[in-house]
């Protein structure tokens, strides 16, 4: 993995993750959140890809087909747990 691509890689894991805020919307707190899970699932998804050899929308070294739809599915279920109400009683 180059330099560039890793910058290229969180460039677009930031991207799904400030997407997702403005469209689900939250505070700060929410933000990083999603920014978190965005980056995680991005990263993962690149190192699977990798290590699985699967090719779906390469760019250089970085898997960007397959990161990114581990992006969305980390945001997914980061939304889906963000629901999650405690009860404080």
């Amino acid at each position: 993995m180059t330099l560039p691509a890793f910058l290229f890689g969180c460039l677009f894991a930031t991207l799904y993750g400030a997407a997702f805020h403005l469209w689900r919307g939250g505070n700060l707190g929410r933000f990083l959140f999603y920014l978190a899970f965005s980056w995680i699932g991005f990263w993962l998804g690149q190192f699977i890809a990798e290590n699985l050899d699967w090719n779906f929308l390469s760019v250089g070294p970085l898997h960007l087909g397959i990161a990114s739809l581990f992006s969305f599915l980390f945001l997914g279920l980061g939304y889906w747990l963000s629901l999650i109400k405690t009860d404080k009683n």
